[in-house]
């Protein structure tokens, strides 16, 4: 069994494979602005994006005119995230950091945000502790996560049983999706907490190839595979499958936005 500080290793490796950029300009990339509307962010706010990724929130943050820190466990993406930072014309600080232990201080920043991120962290508790942490009084926690129905249960499925090593925590990111799951994590040190579910479009994640190429998960996946055609064959039929019932169901997404307790 892994301790901790091998898990967190293994778990930043993981994420540094593939193309993660790629994936996430074709799939996920419209998240950035949907976080940024629902939490209202704007000129003069201190910003922390957290498993920020290449700064599909941060940057869209930066462009409203928010002062921007993007922290993600994966550094690998950085250069990424600066590339495309710059071509959008803004300036953000990017920080090597685990959602679980936020290398913050507390009250920090008028708005913490994550898209489809943090939710990965394997103690959903501690994470849920360090967004209110590095959160001023009054301030606003902002997430996207993807609702536990459809085709999306059916991959982390697939990848459970064809991992030759564990991927992603026992407490799974889809938890996230469960409202009752949030409402609890965050609990009465909120003062507001609003979730709205909306639909999403997955047809880039229908996009089997690019899913193979470029999502740290399914890049992985196939690594393990390796030497094994048979199963490897079998794990890409039902991508296939997969991927087709994703087309023609669609996704729901979770956008949650709280208020922090001012005392």
């Amino acid at each position: 069994m892994l301790g901790d500080r091998d898990a967190k290793a293994s778990q930043r490796a993981m994420w540094a494979l593939g193309d993660y950029h790629k994936f996430a300009t074709a799939a996920i990339w419209d998240f950035g602005p949907l976080l940024v509307r629902a939490c209202g962010i704007a000129p003069g706010q201190r910003v922390l994006d957290v498993a920020a990724g290449t700064g599909n929130v941060a940057i869209r943050a930066a462009e409203a005119g928010a002062d921007v820190v993007a922290s993600d466990l994966t550094p690998e993406n950085f250069d990424a995230g600066r590339r495309e930072a710059s071509a959008h014309g803004v300036e953000l600080e990017w920080v090597e950091a685990d959602a679980e232990a936020l290398p913050f201080g507390d009250g920090e920043f008028d708005v913490v945000t994550s898209a489809v991120g943090a939710i990965f962290a394997p103690d959903h508790r501690k994470v849920a502790d360090e967004l209110l942490r590095v959160c001023r009084p009054g301030g606003t926690i902002g997430l996207i996560a993807v609702a536990p129905t459809g085709a999306v249960v059916d991959l982390f499925g697939l990848v459970a049983r064809y991992e030759q090593h564990p991927m992603l925590a026992d407490a799974s990111p889809l938890e996230w999706g469960d409202e009752g799951h949030v409402r609890e994590l965050f609990g009465d040190r909120v003062e507001s907490l609003s979730i709205e579910r909306r639909s999403f479009d997955p047809s880039p994640l229908a996009d089997v190839e690019l899913l193979k190429a470029h999502h740290p998960l399914l890049v992985a996946l196939h690594r393990d595979l390796e030497g094994q055609p048979e199963r490897a064959a079998a794990l890409d039929r039902e991508l296939a499958d997969l991927a087709a019932r994703w087309q023609d169901e669609g996704q729901e997404l979770l956008v949650i936005v709280a208020r922090k307790r001012r005392s």
